[in-house]
């Protein structure tokens, strides 16, 4: 089936699967809403981009960038629970 064929129905079925993904508490740091648009999470869409070495290098990079700048920016404790959100996922990838 075509996008084109979709009918109106179907237009609005998806539109109400859309209002669903959409929360309501934002979650700056297990859940960021700039990084969960339409069915999929950024970090996934990275994931399934890359061999799992290449991966972990990424989430690696990510923990040592939250932990090097989490003084500078004003929010130190956001940075820090977002430098450990990348570290236990990296620790998830391991096991």
């Amino acid at each position: 089936m075509s996008i084109d064929d979709a009918t109106p129905s179907q237009w609005d079925a998806v539109r109400e699967l859309n209002k669903l993904s959409i929360r309501k508490d934002a979650d700056p740091v297990t859940q960021p809403d700039h990084y969960n648009k339409g069915s999929i999470e950024a970090i996934e869409a990275i994931k399934a981009s890359m061999p799992i070495n290449e991966f972990n290098g990424y989430l690696k990079g990510n923990a040592l960038k939250y932990l090097w700048r989490y003084d500078y920016k004003g929010k130190p404790i956001e940075d820090l629970r977002k430098c450990r959100w990348y570290i236990e996922r990296l620790i998830e990838e391991l096991n």
